[in-house]
């Protein structure tokens, strides 16, 4: 992983406020987002497969752990995950029911993947988790870290300090070209102040932890005997056995008029109608778990996964026409929107979440975030693998 300062980027955006936006137009601009695939599959050859119906048969290999019955014990708070084959990756959702306007041609083509079993977090880690961990270790997070002029040189004296990126809505319509409109670095943002130095996570240890860079939820995972999950890990639990499904949950966003998970409602970005009973973040295991025990696997907050992103990872990982077993990702990052930033995989979408803008909700949807970034609606959770 390339230090900061051997490259002439922020790690928290907008310590430099022209550049603030950095980690903004991964996980929030569906519209950046199109424009990069659109490039990469403009300019780089590689296999399609336009449905789950396309992939090629292959005989799969043998994932170790397979069975229901997890083969010990199951740890506190987490569910198992058992080993087997399936397809990875999303069709084009543009046209279909709440599809959205992004092609999101970086989640293909659809191809076989086989993972062994694994232990996952039932919930994404939470404020009280994680400030159990805190108090343990002394750790101070990215967003909570003063920069120094010596990482980035030139920088003005009055931008060099502690804080993060905060979702602010605008009090009316914009266009949705521009997501500086309704993101701000926030002097302050952290973990313990999600939304700056006025907010504070009192009576919030049952809410996802956030403003957490991709170090600070390793170095938590360590801590607590674990690993952040591979991208095929996290899709393998997230889709609950149900393969080739749009949903954690199956082939309706809303079955029986039901919501099943924390996104946004109503004009994006600047009035969330809660329809689904959250305005902002939603606590832990509020909506139903999916097939495999797991909750909030689609909305809520994104979660970091420890793949590093490239758009044509999957075209790579379907060469040869083989289910690839245990696939841990690229060995290094590449976003052609951004060719000097190298980013790791989200997974999952967020409360911010739209049909209007961004469905990365969707199974099989990806998301990509600069490692030292962090925000109001980026969270994760931890796996662990049987000894």
């Amino acid at each position: 992983m390339a230090k900061a300062k051997a490259r002439p980027q922020p790690r928290r955006e907008s310590r430099l406020i022209a550049r603030a936006g950095q980690f903004l137009l991964v996980a929030a601009s569906a519209v950046a987002a199109w424009a990069g695939v659109r490039w990469w599959t403009a300019s780089t050859p590689g296999p399609a497969s336009p449905s789950t119906a396309a992939v090629a048969p292959s005989p799969p290999p043998a994932p170790r752990w397979a069975a229901s019955t997890p083969p010990g014990p199951t740890p506190e708070g987490m569910a198992w995950v058992p080993g087997g084959t399936f397809a990875m990756g999303a069709d084009d959702p543009r046209g279909q029911p709440e599809g959205g306007p992004d092609p999101m041609g970086d989640a293909r083509p659809i191809h076989r993947v086989a993972v062994d079993g694994f232990w996952i977090d039932r919930t994404e880690v939470t404020n009280a988790a994680f400030a159990a961990f805190a108090q343990a270790t002394g750790y101070v997070t990215v967003a909570e870290r003063v920069p120094t002029a010596a990482e980035f040189p030139g920088a003005p004296p009055e931008n060099l300090v502690a804080g993060s990126v905060v979702f602010t809505p605008p009090d009316r319509a914009v266009p949705l070209d521009d997501h500086y409109r309704w993101w701000a670095y926030v002097k302050g943002a952290s973990w313990r102040h999600p939304l700056g130095p006025d907010s504070n996570v009192d009576g919030k240890g049952d809410f996802p932890v956030v403003q957490v860079a991709y170090e600070d939820a390793e170095v938590f995972a360590k801590w607590a005997g674990k690993r952040l999950p591979t991208e095929a890990e996290w899709e393998r639990a997230a889709r609950g056995g149900l393969d080739g499904q749009p949903y954690a949950w199956g082939g309706e966003l809303k079955p029986g008029g039901k919501w099943m998970a924390n996104i946004w409602q109503g004009p994006f970005p600047v009035r969330d109608a809660a329809e689904d009973g959250y305005a902002g973040i939603a606590p832990v295991g509020r909506f139903p778990a999916n097939g495999y025990g797991m909750h909030d696997m689609a909305g809520n907050v994104w979660e970091w996964c420890s793949d590093w992103y490239r758009p044509d990872a999957y075209a790579r990982d379907a060469q040869g026409g083989r289910a690839t077993l245990n696939p841990k990702g690229p060995t290094s990052g590449f976003d052609p929107s951004e060719p000097g930033m190298a980013k790791r995989v989200h997974r999952g979408g967020s409360f911010l979440c739209t049909d209007e803008y961004c469905t990365r909700y969707r199974m099989g949807t990806r998301g990509k975030g600069e490692v030292s970034s962090a925000s109001n609606h980026l969270g994760f959770r931890c796996v662990e693998s049987p000894r």
